[in-house]
């Protein structure tokens, strides 16, 4: 499926066919990574362009945190070509460094450290930092700056982790999992700020397995299964590429039995509790063609409708199978 190039907002006064392409930010071509006699990827390839929010979705143990780890130099891939804002990850390292953020999947510091300090020892690790105190306020730590890391909050830390991950004022962020074990109100707060990283003109490469997330940050993803990607493009691209069934759902008054529906051609995954009927199809129009007239010989009422397209989750499933994948180092 072809991508969709990003350009520049001052592209739009130029000619329709001189567009200019901004070069991606992070290439990642052919990796493979073995554990033992595991290949925990294999062959892995996609880009992320400058200024999207790019999303690595796969179950638990599908390869998303090995491939950031190989990114990020914490892990020595077997095979591939890595590449961040223009520098090769592997072999100058230290350049592309200078230019990622990261959020892993926990942060560990030291329990009497505070959100300010953390930040002044990270900002000394690089050539260009920002201000503690900008980065404090910014990711709404300010009125915990002198707290002790122990005694802050699973959504306070993941902030502070954000916070240390924009130290360098990085091009390119990559957050794994990043609201993992986070309550609703927390995952809120860090939705806002993945998209002002956006605003500001940052590309972030994000894991997740929450698949609504996905559908609300991303401009686009890659579904990755067993070590090896399986579909990329935007969510909603992928979701009308799908072949995945109409979900639809029926309130009838009085009930039916689940016997006179599961001969409908079209009908499938029929489920019947009660008043209620739900069941899945290709071809809503003509299905329901058919089920509306049998109610109406049955003189049965419905009293309500829903017919749902399907969404990244229920491609997701398709193309995952049961969303089990098998365990492996590093997610």
């Amino acid at each position: 499926m072809p991508r969709k190039q990003l350009v520049p907002a001052v592209a739009s006064t130029y000619p329709r066919h001189s567009f200019p392409i901004m070069p991606a930010k992070v290439k990642v071509r052919d990796l493979s990574k073995r554990y033992g006699g595991l290949e925990a990827v294999r062959g892995v390839s996609f880009e992320v362009e400058a200024g999207e929010i790019f999303g690595l979705l796969g179950p638990n143990g599908a390869g998303k945190t090995t491939t950031v780890e190989c990114l990020l130099g914490l892990r020595e891939p077997d095979t591939g070509q890595l590449e961040v804002c223009g520098f090769d990850s592997r072999r100058q390292s230290r350049e592309a460094k200078q230019r990622l953020g990261a959020a892993l999947q926990s942060t560990a510091l030291q329990d009497k450290i505070t959100p300010r300090e953390a930040v002044a020892l990270f900002a000394s690790f690089y050539r260009v930092a920002a201000s503690p105190d900008t980065l404090l306020e910014r990711f709404e730590l300010a009125d915990k700056a002198n707290a002790r890391f122990e005694t802050l909050s699973g959504g306070q830390r993941q902030r502070l982790a954000l916070a240390l991950a924009f130290v360098n004022r990085p091009e390119v962020v990559l957050l794994d999992e990043p609201t993992t074990g986070l309550d609703p109100h927390s995952r809120r707060e860090l939705h806002v700020s993945i998209r002002r990283m956006k605003e500001d003109g940052c590309t972030v490469l994000l894991t997740t397995h929450y698949l609504e997330e996905a559908e609300q940050l991303c401009d686009r993803v890659a579904i990755i299964d067993h070590g090896r990607i399986v579909a990329t493009g935007a969510p909603r691209e992928l979701v009308a590429a799908s072949r995945s069934a109409l979900s639809v759902t029926l309130t009838l008054r009085p009930g039916i039995e689940a016997a006179l529906l599961a001969s409908v051609p079209g009908v499938d995954e029929l489920r019947v509790e009660g008043g209620t009927v739900s069941f899945r199809t290709r071809d809503a129009t003509d299905t329901l063609a058919t089920v509306t007239q049998l109610l109406r010989e049955k003189r049965i009422e419905i009293l309500d409708l829903h017919v749902r397209k399907a969404s990244l989750e229920d491609v997701f499933l398709a193309l995952t199978g049961n969303g089990e994948s098998t365990p492996e180092a590093g997610g």
